[in-house]
């Protein structure tokens, strides 16, 4: 079994998409996958959430989501919206979502 770390930066939903595709694949295949989100891609949360989207839906019931980058979210102006979601906000790297924890134990760090 592999460990992956979806490390999403970019904003674009279809981007994103082929995360969530990959990081369940993964998942259902056996290995343990965890995704943040980061950068750009703390916009897409409301989206995904607003619009049922059934692989991020699929995603989140599986615990496959770490969390979301609480310095991004502030930035980008959509904090509150998503701490109403449920999902872990990530601080550990000066207020972002850091990828140490991750390596340290031994995941495989994918950024898309």
């Amino acid at each position: 079994m592999k460990k992956v770390l979806f490390y999403a930066m970019q904003g674009e939903k279809m981007c994103f998409l082929h995360t969530l595709l990959n990081a369940l694949d993964l998942a259902e295949a056996g290995h343990e996958v965890k995704i943040i989100f980061e950068g750009m891609s703390v916009k897409l949360v409301s989206v995904l959430e607003e619009e049922a989207n059934p692989l991020y839906k699929k995603a989140k019931e599986e615990g496959l989501i770490a969390g979301i980058c609480k310095a991004c979210s502030k930035v980008m102006e959509v904090y509150d919206k998503n701490q109403s979601y449920g999902l872990p906000m990530l601080e550990d790297l000066k207020g972002h979502a850091g990828m140490k924890k991750y390596i340290e134990e031994g995941f495989l760090v994918v950024s898309l």
